[in-house]
């Protein structure tokens, strides 16, 4: 689940069967979600998955904003083992394409150089189909595509699978992982 609103009844989700979530921790190269620490916390507490996210904002500078995305999870008590992180591409800022995946490419980079761990990428069908998403196929893919049967995306290029399906939004987005806890956990992060 990810785009949050407010307070979020964490506890009441892990009852419902909820595994994982993804909160919004950062955007661009100075903005951080005031929701996010909450969040955070509240999806630890509930033993949820926890996934924390970064708004692109292709225009501004990927280390920057990588920076910028890894201090506000430090802030919020880090990342632990299992922990998810991903990066948001759905604007391409007015860029081009292949500047858009340059962006995308760096931030991911960094992030993986820096906090441990491989991002997801999130994004739509289109928007990967116009090459915003070149030279990404190494890291998971987070489609959303609610318009597509629960489980049953179609996959843009540059990747062969789906890790994420985002299969509904409405009230709130619905995410369903191509595979158990344990395998979604090694993805996330790890201790050196």
């Amino acid at each position: 689940m990810s785009n949050w609103q407010g307070t979020v009844d964490w506890a009441g989700h892990a009852e419902a069967g909820v595994a994982f979530a993804f909160a919004k921790a950062t955007e661009g190269g100075d903005y951080t979600d005031k929701w996010f620490g909450r969040n955070w916390a509240g999806m630890r507490e509930s033993w949820l998955v926890c996934g924390a996210y970064h708004f692109a904002r292709p225009k501004g500078d990927p280390v920057e904003q990588a920076r910028h995305f890894l201090g506000a999870i430090r802030s919020a008590g880090g990342l632990r083992r299992g922990d998810l992180v991903a990066l948001d591409l759905e604007t391409n800022d007015g860029l081009r394409p292949e500047q858009v995946a340059r962006y995308a490419r760096r931030w991911c980079h960094h992030v993986e150089r820096h906090g441990g761990v491989r991002p997801f990428i999130y994004t739509f069908h289109a928007f990967a189909r116009g090459g915003h998403c070149a030279g990404l196929a190494e890291y998971p893919l987070w489609i959303a595509s609610p318009e597509s049967p629960r489980g049953n995306p179609p996959v843009p290029r540059p990747w062969r699978d789906w890790t994420i399906h985002q299969y509904a939004n409405s009230p709130i987005d619905r995410n369903v992982f191509h595979g158990t806890r344990q395998e979604l956990t090694k993805l996330g992060f790890h201790p050196r």
